[in-house]
């Protein structure tokens, strides 16, 4: 089964680990110098970050994360712009990039990144391995000469755990080999990015737990609707209650209750399906063009997950709830 993340092998006794250690071969190229000049974003180090987070939430431990960067190439100069995630399978402890995904996330994002081009892939963990070099060939496959990023989240180090690589060809006991050249790069941001990373940085030096605006506006709208779900809890615990004969009837109880029913709208037409969306999509364009972050594509990535995200039925309603709109 395809997942998001691969798990992170742990290793045996001190004997193992010198066994491992003889017998893995380097797959850094020494005396070679980086071929391009790479520009990297701060949102795409925000992005692996989150992903990797997740995904050790999610399943309890560490976790190896794979995904695609996106970005500009103009001659020698590349720019990472974006990122997003892949999928992945292991089979006889090799993994295996989920190329069909990848030609599904490809096509949506060209729609709304047409200047964006896939660029190369990244993962999390330590100095690049052969299990890598597995990987980088699988992505070589979808296009020639793809930058690889590792990111190293169990670091202590206070310089920045990102490395970006290359690949090269030389030739090993008479046998061409592909091997990694570490490229230097630089950070490149935009005045979007500059104002989230701000605002991440400050919340987390200070460590007051000091709520964003928009933090308090979905902490406000989940009150509205915390107590809108109780009240509609308790109007259906006396009408079953009613019904089972274990309390008397009200009459005028149950027509204000059916009165309120009627009020709701009809949610199973095609009409509010595309206010449902037109609603969650399009306040967020005009934030962002308010604050010039149409001119950054990395903020408009995020609309393919926001309406994916949106789950029919998840709220407690006194009407039937419509199916998932197929995508």
């Amino acid at each position: 089964m395809a997942s998001a993340g691969v798990a992170t092998n742990g290793t045996g006794g001190s004997s193992g680990m010198e066994v491992d250690a003889a017998v893995v071969p380097s797959v850094m190229a020494s005396g070679v110098t980086g071929s391009v000049s790479v520009a990297l974003h701060p949102l795409v180090i925000l992005n692996i970050s989150d992903h990797w987070i997740r995904m050790r939430s999610q399943e309890g431990r560490p976790m190896q994360v794979i995904g695609a960067l996106i970005g500009k190439q103009e001659g020698r100069n590349i720019e990472v712009m974006n990122s997003f995630e892949l999928l992945s399978h292991t089979v006889e402890e090799k993994i295996i990039i989920d190329k069909e995904y990848y030609y599904t996330k490809e096509e949506q994002f060209k729609q709304v990144f047409k200047e964006l081009e896939f660029l190369g892939w990244y993962t999390t963990g330590g100095p690049p391995d052969p299990s890598d070099i597995h990987v980088h060939k699988q992505v070589c496959e979808i296009i020639e000469s793809p930058l690889f990023l590792k990111l190293n989240p169990m670091t202590k180090h206070t310089d920045l755990p990102v490395s970006v690589f290359e690949s090269v060809i030389d030739i090993i006991n008479g046998e061409a080999t592909m091997l990694f050249a570490e490229l230097t790069y630089t950070l490149a941001t935009e005045e979007a990015e500059r104002i989230g990373v701000d605002h991440v940085a400050r919340m987390t030096a200070t460590g007051s737990g000091e709520n964003s605006t928009v933090a308090e506006h979905l902490i406000a709208q989940h009150s509205a609707i915390k107590m809108l779900h109780s009240r509609v809890k308790l109007i259906l615990e006396y009408v079953k209650a009613s019904e089972a004969g274990e309390v008397p009837f009200n009459h005028e109880i149950l027509r204000e209750a059916y009165a309120l029913c009627h009020c709701l709208p009809v949610l199973s037409t095609d009409k509010f399906k595309t206010d449902f969306y037109d609603v969650s999509v399009k306040p967020r364009m005009g934030r962002w063009g308010l604050s010039d972050c149409c001119s950054s594509p990395g903020n408009w990535f995020f609309l393919f997950p926001l309406s994916n995200a949106m789950t029919w039925g998840s709220w407690p309603t006194l009407v039937p709830s419509p199916k998932r709109a197929t995508p």
